[in-house]
């Protein structure tokens, strides 16, 4: 009786901690778009008015209709979402700061041994249960951390990139007592039940992590497919700008392989593919290098922390090591055996999006092509 209490417990302070995990995360993201966007102009009402502790240009402007608009920032938009949710369900969260700018942000005694926390001891998260009102509550806490879009409204603070500003806690009640009478009355049935469930659950978590892997396999080559690699450049992209690191991709394509298949047959075709596939994957020796195929002939790479000359080094070692694969080719007229033109495009810092690096490597593929095949060719900002 005792163990499945503690289990309950421990079971049901887990949900909690990811409940309110999700929902920080959550504001964090909206926060960050709210940020990206250098805010968000909404109708000035009686329940929106001005922030007065807002101090930036253009807080407050007037459309060409008259219509009063005003600007409401990350901080203020936690505010608002934080109202409108107490008003709807029991959830409550509360952004803080040792440091508030807006005097009703100021922390409760818990909630400032929670900033204490992060800031003298490195804590991730700080979360706890407490009596408020009455009701006993789950009560969670992680830091917000400055970045550069922070900076607009905080560096009159003294805060730099990194530093922990202050955080968002998270309250709501506890939603389960410990059922006493249906633990004692199923004890054994709750045992059977475990012993089944253990059985089971492991094949089906088995299956689960295969169909997982299998979602993001290409089924002919057995390398990383196009979404994996969609969201994985996606991620590279975004540390790379956020880090100021440079990070190159390629596009290779097998050439002449429609003439390859029609010469040799789809089964042959079909092989050159895997062989083609793993040379490139083999070719790649950092953990956080990734090559997938991303189209019928297409493979893409992408190199993070890799600069111009690093990425010329790899390209032409792909290009020899399929090449020395001699899968024989005979109407190829770059060489008698398979060959890739690659092409290359490097993200350095620029302020470019991805969708414009992935075209810059599209367009170096093909000047690739259509300069010989069986070629490496490189585009960067500069050069174009």
């Amino acid at each position: 009786m005792f163990w499945n209490i503690s289990q309950a417990r421990q079971s049901q302070q887990q949900t909690n901690l990811e409940d309110s995990r999700s929902i920080f995360k959550l504001l964090v993201e909206i926060r960050s778009w709210n940020a990206q966007m250098g805010g968000v102009y909404v109708p000035v009402t009686d329940q929106i008015q001005p922030n007065l502790y807002l101090d930036v240009p253009n807080r407050d402007i007037t459309t060409s209709d008259g219509q009063k608009l005003t600007l409401i920032n990350p901080a203020n938009m936690t505010r608002m979402i934080s109202e409108l949710a107490t008003e709807k369900d029991q959830v409550t969260f509360h952004i803080t700061s040792l440091k508030p700018i807006r005097p009703q942000n100021a922390p409760d005694i818990w909630e400032t041994s929670a900033l204490m926390a992060f800031q003298t001891k490195g804590q991730k998260e700080f979360y706890d249960y407490q009596n408020i009102g009455g009701t006993d509550s789950f009560r969670y806490m992680a830091p917000l951390i400055t970045t550069e879009s922070c900076l607009q409204c905080h560096a009159k603070q003294g805060y730099q990139v990194g530093d922990i500003r202050g955080g968002i806690s998270v309250t709501f009640p506890e939603k389960i007592k410990t059922p006493w009478a249906i633990i004692i009355s199923h004890l054994l049935i709750g045992l059977m039940g475990s012993i089944v469930i253990f059985k089971y659950g492991k094949e089906i978590d088995k299956n689960i992590q295969t169909l997982e892997t299998e979602s993001i396999i290409d089924g002919l080559t057995r390398i990383h497919n196009r979404r994996y690699f969609d969201l994985t450049l996606n991620n590279e992209f975004l540390h790379s700008r956020r880090n100021k690191n440079p990070m190159a991709i390629m596009i290779c394509d097998i050439d002449n392989f429609k003439l390859f298949n029609d010469t040799y047959g789809h089964q042959a075709g079909d092989e050159c593919l895997k062989k083609v596939a793993q040379s490139l994957s083999s070719g790649l020796k950092r953990p956080g290098d990734l090559c997938a195929r991303i189209g019928g002939e297409e493979f893409g790479i992408i190199l993070p922390y890799t600069d111009i000359e690093g990425a010329q080094v790899i390209g032409n070692l792909l290009q020899a090591k399929v090449e020395s694969l001699k899968i024989l080719h005979s109407i190829n007229k770059a060489s008698d055996f398979v060959t890739v033109s690659i092409g290359v495009a490097i993200y350095s810092g620029e302020n470019n999006s991805l969708a414009e690096l992935f075209n810059r490597a599209d367009r170096a593929l093909y000047k690739a092509k259509s300069s010989g095949k069986n070629t490496v060719f490189y585009e960067d900002p500069e050069v174009v």
